[in-house]
């Protein structure tokens, strides 16, 4: 495990990607179920509960891609749902907020205090994106976080979103730590040319 102060102190960015790193990604995905399968209660009669399990097992088991399939053949939904789901997916208004991982707000508050500075460079639907964003508990860093969506120019692995990040704030390569936990961004960070960190590595104290 590893502390703020065992990094390099010449790290002056810190870039993080979002689901998976700052906070679990189920923890959003899991309400955004609850409150569909609420809405089949009310508009097919289907079992809530049961359609919730149903979900979440075919989360763990076969990827979220595969959710609303498993529902509908089980539970007989209508094709029609699927719009309903796409777009629940993308604009939930959560009953909870989303928590940051402990080690991870630890660790932006650290850079903050160091005045370093913080992006989130994440994949994915940015309209989805920012959605999670604007729901997770930042516990007041919300001013210090500079965001970028990749989607907008090219996904990650790909190195178009960072390229300009960099450029964009005038940083050196050497200067820059990318906080993440998949292949994708090991690989955009090595075709980068800035170090990586996964988030499994800092420790909670």
């Amino acid at each position: 495990m590893i502390k703020y102060s065992d990094i390099d102190p010449r790290k002056e960015a810190f870039v993080f990607e979002l689901d998976d790193v700052l906070y679990p990604e189920k923890d959003y995905l899991y309400q955004v179920y609850y409150l569909f399968t609420a809405f089949l209660e009310y508009t097919e009669l289907i079992n809530a509960k049961q359609a919730t399990s149903c979900m979440v097992d075919t989360y763990l088991s076969e990827g979220k891609e595969m959710v609303f399939d498993r529902l509908q053949r089980k539970f007989n939904i209508e094709e029609k749902y699927r719009h309903n789901f796409n777009h629940l997916n993308t604009t939930a208004k959560l009953p909870l907020k989303l928590l940051l991982d402990q080690s991870m707000l630890n660790l932006l508050q650290d850079v903050v205090i160091d005045r370093k500075k913080i992006f989130i460079l994440t994949n994915g639907n940015p309209v989805q994106q920012l959605n999670k964003i604007k729901q997770t508990e930042w516990h007041g860093l919300e001013p210090y976080l500079i965001c970028y969506f990749a989607n907008e120019t090219v996904p990650k692995p790909e190195t178009d979103s960072i390229d300009l990040l960099i450029k964009n704030h005038n940083l050196q390569r050497r200067n820059v730590l990318m906080i993440g936990n998949s292949d994708i961004d090991r690989q955009c960070a090595d075709a980068s040319g800035i170090d990586l960190i996964k988030p499994i590595e800092f420790s909670q104290v």
